[in-house]
């Protein structure tokens, strides 16, 4: 199925005591807060699965959950995206900084019972059954304190499950804070799944059945890909490599990689959130959008100026593009969706806005 610009993921979300101004071409969003002293942070968990709804959800409920078994007031599960031909789901847990370490642990110590990465298959890189668990700051607490409880999720991780792995990335690595995509390049994430050379941080050599799994802390990066209407897989990495944000007129802080998908090329960006001085509200061409976390200001390059820059360059080429799909939500949109349904005591969040795509 290729997924529509218009998506559920797509809609803009509730209006939950979210207040927005646009200042000239940079889009600046203040958001009052809905419960006063929230401190919350989230987890994109990424895992190594989605053709199997049940065990996707399994994993999504174990998070809700305290060790008695009752459900945690703060804690929610705001989305759930799953890609079958992928096989990979990302999961947006948001939940106090307090109690989000011990809410990911729980879906991780599920995710880890129910994949296998001895018969894992799908087209999208991976190294671990759990394969991603970065933490990101929402409203009230900084990254510094995100790459604590980080680094403490990573030893109490491998404490509970033999075999676990752990490389670490961004706040969490300690002294070099080395960003995620460094990381990966150095494990060789993009190009094999040979876990017998790779040395992890914390943890044993990766055990085949659970791999290795990448837990940091930075600020806020968003998923967001673009379907080009073409099965041309080297015309696809030309499109990716021109908007890269490492290349010479990228977007700045967009990493990319083309995929074959359903039957087309999809254009997959992570699209990092940065501090620059440099960008202001009058930047040409409305392509950042600003947020603040505890009186730090962040920028993003916007979606829908990712989206026109790809339509540009397959345009250029002579082929169009099928839609756009945001695997979750915008800093602005979690950071709100989070206050709403802790607030509220919604749990499975998801479901009120159909956010399984199976």
């Amino acid at each position: 199925m290729i997924r529509p610009t218009n998506s559920p993921s797509e809609q803009k979300p509730l209006d939950l005591c979210t207040e927005n101004t646009i200042n000239h071409t940079t889009k600046k969003i203040t958001m009052s807060s809905c419960r006063v002293g929230l401190r919350l942070a989230a987890c994109l968990l990424n895992i190594s699965e989605a053709r199997k709804k049940y065990i996707v959800e399994n994993i999504a409920k174990a998070a809700l959950l305290e060790r008695n078994g009752q459900r945690h007031p703060e804690v929610s599960v705001l989305n759930i995206f799953s890609d079958p031909e992928y096989n990979r789901s990302v999961i947006t847990i948001a939940a106090s900084i307090e109690e989000i370490g011990n809410s990911v642990l729980a879906a991780c110590l599920e995710a880890f019972q129910s994949i296998d990465m001895e018969v894992q298959e799908g087209i999208h890189p991976c190294l671990g059954a759990v394969d991603l668990i970065p933490i990101y700051p929402l409203s009230g607490v900084g990254v510094e304190e995100c790459g604590a409880v980080a680094r403490s999720l990573a030893e109490n991780l491998v404490l509970s499950i033999p075999g676990c792995s752990v490389f670490l990335f961004g706040e969490a690595d300690l002294p070099e804070k080395r960003p995620l995509v460094q990381r990966r390049k150095q494990l060789g994430w993009f190009t094999r799944r040979d876990f017998s050379t790779l040395k992890p941080d914390l943890g044993a050599a990766p055990a085949r059945r659970c791999g290795l799994t990448g837990i940091g802390a930075s600020p806020y990066v968003m998923n967001c890909n673009v379907t080009i209407d073409s099965q041309d897989l080297a015309l696809g990495k030309e499109i990716a490599s021109a908007i890269r944000g490492s290349n010479v007129n990228g977007l700045k802080g967009v990493q990319t990689m083309a995929f074959p998908h359903e039957g087309k090329i999809e254009i997959a960006c992570n699209v990092e959130s940065f501090e620059d001085q440099e960008v202001t509200e009058t930047s040409e061409g409305s392509q950042y959008m600003a947020y603040s976390v505890l009186g730090d200001h962040f920028y993003y390059v916007s979606p829908h100026y990712i989206e026109a820059q790809v339509k540009k360059l397959a345009s250029d080429r002579g082929i169009g593009t099928i839609g756009r799909a945001l695997i979750g939500f915008t800093p602005q949109e979690c950071k709100s969706c989070a206050e709403y349904a802790i607030k509220e005591s919604i749990g499975e969040f998801w479901k009120t806005h159909g956010g399984v795509f199976m």
